[in-house]
């Protein structure tokens, strides 16, 4: 494919083992030109998230800048999820130090001139808490203008995975999701619902692991990944987000009304879906209520399958 045709994007991460999936079949689709990686705090805090992003784009021999973003929410205190990823974000696997480093502008500032320099939209895909989206359409609102949409992993449409009502990305940052969702731009919501069913099972991961180096490299991963386990199923949440931008077909959709709840104790980063339109509201959202299981895992294993 000609590189003016491939669909430009940023990937907004906090790696993060099933980031790091999801980084490795967008860096190698070759329908895509990643331009920029952007870290934020989140799995583990903003400095391990960037050295483990710098890793993986060298491990993977590829020449993206990679900016650091913010060190904690908006407003919350950070509270990772090591006890998921482990201390490193990354751990299971041996990794060499990246000699590369990240660029000196920090991330907004690095998202924004990719996006206003960019002859085409650029679509934004963060699969980790929304601090640096949020502050950047709060601190450079033009690029809006440049953004054919935000495809992102988080939220649910039923509980949560951090609290009971809140799902890991929404909940760490509340008032930056609620920033993004009252944005105006186009959204797409690939949730913690979608992940719960579409399962890797030990058999998927002894394929993934003689595919490639790469898939050796995530078979490790995955060994010491607690999103579920190798005998009773991985969740592959954050895979979601770039299989919705390569193959939007496979999933099932609905334009809705989301709110980001921010105030109460109780509910604090749920994210309310209206899915009978109780409220009237104009849809702010499209959320996947469903994916083709049998395909996704296919698509997923196929697409490892063509990296390194």
């Amino acid at each position: 494919m000609n590189a003016l045709d491939k669909r430009k994007i940023i990937i907004d991460t906090d790696p993060g083992i099933d980031d790091a999936v999801a980084i490795a079949i967008a860096l190698f689709d070759e329908t895509l030109d990643v331009k920029l990686i952007t870290t934020v705090a989140g799995n583990v805090d903003v400095e391990k998230t960037t050295n483990n992003a710098l890793k993986l784009v060298e491990f993977f021999g590829k020449d993206v800048p990679v900016a650091k973003g913010v060190k904690k929410p908006l407003v919350l205190e950070l509270e990772d999820a090591s006890e998921i990823h482990g201390k490193s974000g990354l751990d299971g696997y041996e990794f060499k130090e990246p000699s590369r480093k990240p660029l000196e502008d920090k991330a907004i500032l690095a998202m924004k001139k990719v996006i206003m320099e960019s002859d085409s939209p650029i679509t934004l895909m963060p699969i980790g808490p929304l601090t640096n989206i949020a502050l950047l359409l709060s601190v450079y609102p033009e690029v809006k203008g440049n953004i054919q949409e935000i495809v992102l992993m988080g939220g649910s449409t039923t509980r949560g995975n951090k609290t009971p009502m809140g799902e890991f990305n929404m909940a760490t940052d509340p008032e930056a999701a609620d920033i993004v969702f009252r944005s105006g731009l186009s959204i797409v919501m690939c949730g913690l619902d979608l992940g719960e069913n579409a399962l890797l099972y030990k058999e998927d991961s002894e394929r993934i692991r003689r595919l490639n180096k790469t898939g050796d490299m995530i078979y490790s991963l995955f060994k010491h990944y607690r999103g579920g386990s190798l005998h009773k199923g991985l969740k592959m949440y954050d895979s979601f987000a770039i299989a919705y931008i390569v193959e939007p077909e496979m999933f099932k959709t609905q334009d809705c009304y989301v709110a980001v709840e921010t105030s109460s104790p109780l509910t604090k980063g749920c994210t309310v879906v209206d899915l009978n339109n109780y409220w009237g509201k104009k849809s702010n959202v499209k959320v996947c209520l469903g994916v083709d299981e049998d395909r996704f895992k296919e698509w997923l294993i196929n697409a490892i399958a063509k990296c390194i």
